[in-house]
């Protein structure tokens, strides 16, 4: 106790933010804090920052959420929920009031009991070792807010941030899974469509590569083991102005979003470390005469942002998740104490977390760009 009062008073010196302990919250001006544990009573979100009198298509909410939700296909974790949403608060007649939103989605189906093995062997490339070593006590069933689960609350609040970009600035965000294991997919860009990665159960807009990924899955899976991959998404229609120089460019805070998420290991924009093979005179983007005063580029290797400012042409990432780290074939770890164990996981587990991860990649980039759209009504209505 001793210990923990002095890590306290220490910790207070540092800073002021509630966040401090426990960063559970992303945004300046849209705000979200997440809450809840993967077999706790539920998990959800506050929004703060949200304009008020926005009109909001509620089943748009709950749609994104059965994108997210577990037990959708048989590539996903067997664990059956229906995730439906409460909204507790900020709303009257579905339309904002500019207060804090406030939403919920009940466990239903949590199973701790699955996880008595885990109390005593950490999962290798697991957050269990590094949450003990961090705080000394951890929600060992289904990771607590290590788990995607966790991830519920982004996906509401970012279908609402969503709703507020479209009806703006007719802003589109979409993504879907570029590559599985070593099967990577030809896309075009500007030509998918929702309806297109919603064709299959793996998310991937390029059919034929699907199937084959479909397939790659299910065989990782037999064999106890996962696999990952990456997630390609596009902003359409992107606000002009987006973003800041030096600290909070757009690409540093949308790397910083989508590194967040649970498994993701790597971040890439435009041509990213492709473009490390070109020459400056192949990659610089020309500038094109313009009628609207937008502005045009002959390419978009910049990715849609040039100096941490969005430009107008499309946005776009990609994000690279690793295999899922609890997987059924033996593994060498250590208990709590040290000591040389062996565990084979049990519980339920995606063998592959990209399917359900595109819902969850469009959330995080929606919720950069909303907060980033308002900070810059602020600094240049005047004008």
């Amino acid at each position: 106790m001793h210990k923990a009062i002095t890590l306290l008073r220490s910790n207070s010196l540092l800073s002021n933010k509630s966040e401090f302990f426990m960063g559970s919250s992303f945004g300046d001006l849209f705000r979200i804090s997440t809450f809840g544990e993967s077999h706790g009573g539920g998990v959800g979100v506050i929004v703060e920052g949200c304009p008020p009198r926005l009109e909001l298509d509620l089943g748009k909410i709950q749609a994104e959420l059965d994108r997210r939700k577990p037990g959708q296909s048989e590539i996903t974790t067997p664990r059956k929920e229906e995730d439906q949403v409460e909204i507790l608060s900020g709303l009257l007649n579905d339309t904002t009031l500019g207060t804090p939103i406030a939403m919920v989605v009940r466990n239903k189906d949590q199973k701790p009991g699955d996880y008595k093995e885990m109390k005593v062997a950490f999962r290798p490339s697991h957050a269990d070792a590094t949450y003990q070593a961090k705080y000394g006590i951890q929600a060992r069933s289904g990771g607590g807010r290590a788990s995607a689960r966790e991830t519920i609350g982004r996906v509401a609040a970012g279908a609402i941030a969503k709703q507020l970009l479209s009806k703006t600035h007719n802003t589109e965000v979409l993504a879907w899974v570029k590559r599985i294991h070593t099967l990577e997919a030809e896309i075009d860009v500007q030509a998918v469509s929702l309806d297109d990665v919603e064709a299959n159960i793996v998310r991937c807009p390029n059919q034929d590569m699907a199937a084959q990924m479909v397939e790659r899955i299910e065989a990782i899976s037999r064999e106890g083991d996962s696999c990952g991959g990456v997630i390609e998404c596009v902003v359409r229609n992107a606000p002009v102005g987006l973003g800041m120089p030096v600290f909070d460019k757009l690409e540093a805070d949308l790397a910083k979003a989508v590194m967040s998420l649970p498994a993701s290991k790597g971040f890439e924009i435009g041509s990213g470390f492709g473009g490390t093979l070109l020459k400056g005179s192949e990659h610089n983007d020309a500038f094109l005469p313009s009628d609207d005063g937008r502005l045009k580029t002959a390419t978009n290797n910049s990715g849609g942002i040039q100096g941490g400012i969005s430009n107008g042409e499309s946005i776009v990432i990609r994000v690279a998740f690793k295999p899922t780290a609890t997987i059924r074939k033996d593994q060498q770890t250590i208990d709590a104490d040290g000591n040389a164990t062996t565990l084979a996981a049990k519980g339920r587990h995606d063998p592959c977390v990209l399917p359900r991860a595109v819902p969850i990649v469009e959330a995080m980039v929606a919720l950069v760009l909303a907060d980033h759209l308002l900070r810059q009504q602020g600094q240049c209505s005047l004008w």
